[in-house]
């Protein structure tokens, strides 16, 4: 479980100070999935973050009782100067994993042939993608982060691959995606919310939130 009591945060952008959360309160229960809709500069990589634990409120409290994944895409952990196979087994034993199985989960699922061996400096934009994803995927969290959902990678068989992954992990853990998009939504959500001047609205389902989204927007 994650819990916002009275949370606020926000910004100055050095004309104005731009609100992300204003007293937000709200709560997401595990085998709950779900959906933020937000649109672009709402801040919904900030609330995917303090989710996470990498950003702090500037008031209120935020619990949690799971284990929360970091958000898809976060390479703070890794080393650009360091190969896939490198990463791996430094951060499998960050968390008190087997580097055997974490390096080779996730060189089976990203999919890199050769260029698992190389620095992640000389990947390409959507190789890193898929090597974030994998490695996301290779530790088992009870709720996932992922902010805009799958990453952009023109590979097929690394989508086919990792969506099967997410969905049948999704049967014993819950995912959180943030997006401006109702349709990123769909395959993995089943309640989702809209951030709206500063405050999350939670419903029960994907239509009631895109009403209110398609609405403000």
């Amino acid at each position: 479980m994650i819990e916002f009591r009275n949370v606020s945060k926000s910004f100055w952008t050095g004309t104005q100070r731009k609100v992300i959360l204003d007293r937000a309160s709200f709560r997401v229960e595990l085998g709950n999935s779900m959906g933020i809709l937000a649109s672009n500069g709402t801040g919904k990589t900030t609330i995917i973050n303090m989710m996470a634990g990498l950003e702090k409120p500037d008031e209120g409290t935020i619990r949690k009782t799971s284990r929360v994944s970091f958000p898809l895409g976060f390479m703070g952990g890794v080393n650009n100067k360091h190969s896939a196979k490198e990463n791996c087994r430094y951060i499998a034993r960050l968390y008190g994993l087997d580097p055997d199985y974490v390096e080779s989960f996730c060189r089976w699922v990203c999919g890199l042939g050769e260029y698992f061996e190389m620095p992640l400096a000389t990947y390409s934009s959507g190789m890193r993608s898929r090597f974030s994803f994998s490695l996301l995927l290779s530790i088992e969290f009870d709720i996932y982060l992922i902010d805009e959902g799958m990453p952009a990678t023109a590979d097929v068989e690394f989508n086919r691959k990792a969506g099967n992954i997410l969905q049948e992990r999704l049967k014993n853990s819950t995912v959180i995606i943030v997006s401006h998009s109702p349709k990123t939504l769909e395959r993995f959500c089943r309640s989702a919310a809209v951030l709206k001047d500063g405050k999350l609205y939670q419903f029960e389902t994907l239509e009631e939130a895109k009403r209110l989204y398609d609405y403000q927007s």
